[in-house]
């Protein structure tokens, strides 16, 4: 039996690739709300973005 909500084992969080840094970002409780919008990994990034 497989589980896929969180234990302490970030492998079953939902992740994305920041569009500037194309690094990886994993789901955090403060983007609840607007994951499907989240972009950036942080407001550096943010501000780097290319309009």
């Amino acid at each position: 039996m497989t589980k896929t909500s969180f234990k302490g084992n970030k492998s079953f969080l939902p992740s994305k690739v920041c569009v500037v840094c194309k690094k990886e970002m994993t789901w955090r409780k403060s983007w609840a709300k607007n994951w499907q919008s989240v972009k950036y990994c942080s407001d550096a990034c943010r501000n780097k973005k290319i309009s």
